[in-house]
């Protein structure tokens, strides 16, 4: 079984007083023995929601980082032209939505894996068919 991991489980697992903290503690859990999938776009997200939160939590995501992409449990899936142009097409397609290029790319990235599960709070999953496990 495969679960895709969005920006605001990363930033709630990571940093303890973020208010997805416990949930995303507890999706963690219920997910025992997924395969994790993420992407380039998520990760450079949860970099930037870091950038400015001072040395401290900008060491702290880059070692998080640095430690996702080297476990064989998570599947980090590239950013390629191929995949911005997908998400380019989608977000231009979905006018009527509030999808950002990340959500875009994730959600082509969902389909393409046959994932219909994510662990974030986003709404804007549940808005594309998915099910979002921090909701």
């Amino acid at each position: 079984m495969d679960v895709f991991a969005d920006t605001a489980y990363w930033v709630a697992l990571i940093h303890p007083r973020d208010q997805l903290h416990g949930r995303a503690r507890e999706a963690s859990a219920s997910i025992t023995g997924a395969r994790i999938v993420t992407s380039d776009w998520v990760l450079i997200e949860l970099l930037n929601a870091f950038a400015e939160r001072g040395q401290s939590l900008r060491d702290v995501v880059s070692t998080a980082v640095a430690v996702l992409k080297a476990n064989p449990n998570v599947m980090v899936v590239p950013q390629t032209q191929e995949s911005f142009t997908g998400a380019f097409d989608l977000y231009r397609e979905r006018t009527d939505k509030g999808w950002s290029m990340t959500d875009c790319s994730s959600f082509l990235i969902m389909r393409q894996y046959g994932i219909d599960t994510a662990l974030t709070y986003d709404n804007h999953f549940e808005q594309a068919g998915f099910k979002a496990l921090l909701r």
